[in-house]
């Protein structure tokens, strides 16, 4: 028996969905630097689909993410938001610079972390492994997809803490105030 393909399914349900299709489109016009639509907005696409929801579940906000060395104000990231909302004003989005988290992380989380490198490694350090995903639009309508991690917790509805920066009592809060297993009962956490 062959392995699943989750990076074909992944493009297929995104490139099935318009809503979806929108926010990257409405995101590659901007032209940022190595950017990403990410987290748990894919992470709600695709466990929607794997419940067989017909009514997408609200999302809180829409990670947007890119690399940008040179420009670490966080004014930058407001002038991108604002752009975004007058694109799409009915979208929750939440803009981020990956290159100055380190410059803000220790304010909101009490210790400081090193600079990141790139967008993938931005990416790789993100709660949960099911959620390390990032996607641009590429040209012609494709898409380019960044999991460090891969999509098997994804696509096997597994939520797993990634140690690189999430503590286990955070990572607990996050489900917990998420409603994860209330909003997909199937998921499976491993709570370790």
């Amino acid at each position: 028996m062959s392995e699943p393909n989750y990076e074909q399914e992944l493009k297929t349900l995104i490139l099935k969905n318009d809503w979806f299709m929108k926010l990257l489109r409405a995101v590659q016009e901007l032209k940022l630097p190595d950017w990403f639509i990410g987290a748990g907005v894919i992470r709600t696409l695709v466990w929607d689909h794997l419940h067989g929801y017909k009514k997408a579940t609200p999302v809180k906000d829409v990670d947007v993410v890119y690399f940008n060395a040179s420009e670490l104000s966080p004014s930058h990231d407001q002038i991108i938001l604002e752009e975004l909302k007058e694109k799409l004003p009915e979208v929750p989005w939440e803009v981020t610079n990956q290159a100055a988290v380190h410059l803000w992380f220790e304010k909101y989380f009490g210790y400081s972390v090193q600079p990141l490198e790139s967008i993938e490694e931005a990416v790789s350090t993100w709660p949960e492994t099911a959620t390390s995903i990032g996607v641009r639009l590429l040209p012609h309508e494709e898409l380019y997809i960044c999991a460090p991690f891969g999509l098997e917790d994804l696509f096997r509805m597994t939520l797993r803490r990634n140690p690189k920066r999430v503590t286990l009592e955070l990572f607990r809060k996050r489900f917990i105030e998420k409603e994860i297993l209330h909003k997909w009962p199937q998921v499976r956490i491993i709570d370790g």
